[in-house]
């Protein structure tokens, strides 16, 4: 008897602003998939207009997993992330469905795609306040430096911004002695795979960027970050580093103004695009790459998909 096909997994990558959200809707449902999202930002049900999470009119319009699922108290490990994961490709697939993995961050779509084995050591609590509070003194840009000479590979990974991951690091790496990158085994995937990503030139990138913040301080992102800090949420949002949140706390608190704010988010916005790429490279052969500004790119996915799952 033949071995059985192992279960099937989409994937759709791509840099902030790419336009994967909407596709992704598109490709589910003429393939009758379910969506699993990879955005570290859409797991929190208090960001919305910063992170352009899907409106819930788009939500209603395919079947969506893995967004509105934490609350910023309660923050996701990558592992809980990798757990839920994998459960949802086994559930979806014994649906008969096909489960598309959906998002920028990079770390939540290669943690599925290779397997990876997260270190599985526990919060020291003391340590942890030790490390916040070395970073409160110094500055975290300057912690995150600090963690660059320790495990230059960790910190090439990480935003610098992202207090709570910087943070993590040191701490996995002060009490075991071993570098956080190290501790991150890789084993081959259980599934059969098939990656798309979406391109688009840089120009084309950075005006769809620039539109898009636009348009999220036109629709209240001002607004949103005052009821959160006006929810004693100003501390989880400067740990979490989403990118637009502390900008607009520095605005709120008297720092800069909006202009300057509005100037930062675009920066820090292309900054993290480029990081993106450190995950998704254009030589990746394991990555199909479509012009996303092609008229006929759904018509491209399909045929790609239809091709790779149903020859």
């Amino acid at each position: 008897m033949s071995a059985p096909n192992p279960p099937r997994l989409l994937v759709l990558v791509g840099p902030t602003g790419s336009g994967k959200s909407a596709y992704a809707i598109q490709v589910c449902r003429a393939l009758q998939g379910e969506i699993i999202s990879a955005d570290s930002r859409y797991l929190y049900r208090e960001l919305n207009i910063g992170t352009a999470k899907p409106s819930p009119e788009e939500l209603a319009s395919a079947p969506h997993h893995l967004i509105n699922v934490a609350t910023l108290d309660e923050p996701w490990s990558l592992g809980l992330f990798q757990k839920e994961a994998h459960h949802l490709i086994s559930k979806i697939n014994d649906r008969q469905k096909i489960p598309i993995l959906v998002g920028g961050t990079g770390q939540y779509i290669r943690a599925i795609l290779e397997s990876w084995e997260i270190p599985a050591q526990s919060a020291v609590e003391e340590l942890r306040e030790a490390v916040e509070s070395w970073g409160n003194r110094i500055g975290f840009e300057a912690l995150h430096s600090r963690l660059a000479k320790l495990d230059p590979e960790a910190a090439a990974r990480i935003d610098y911004r992202n207090k709570r991951r910087t943070i993590r690091a040191l701490e996995v790496i002060f009490t075991t002695g071993k570098r956080f990158s190290d501790l991150r085994g890789k084993s081959i995937s259980p599934y059969q795979t098939f990656v798309l990503g979406l391109a688009w030139t840089r120009e084309e990138l950075y005006q769809r960027i620039d539109a898009r913040i636009d348009h999220m301080l036109a629709s209240g992102l001002v607004e949103e970050v005052r009821a959160l800090r006006n929810a004693g949420k100003a501390e989880a949002l400067k740990r979490m580093g989403i990118i637009g949140y502390p900008e607009i706390l520095s605005h709120l608190e008297g720092e800069i103004t909006l202009d300057v704010a509005a100037a930062q988010i675009r920066r820090n916005t292309r900054v993290y695009v480029r990081r993106q790429a450190n995950w998704f490279k254009p030589s990746d052969p394991g990555i199909h790459w479509v012009n996303a500004a092609d008229p006929a790119a759904l018509e491209r996915m399909l045929d790609l998909i239809r091709d790779f799952f149903y020859r």
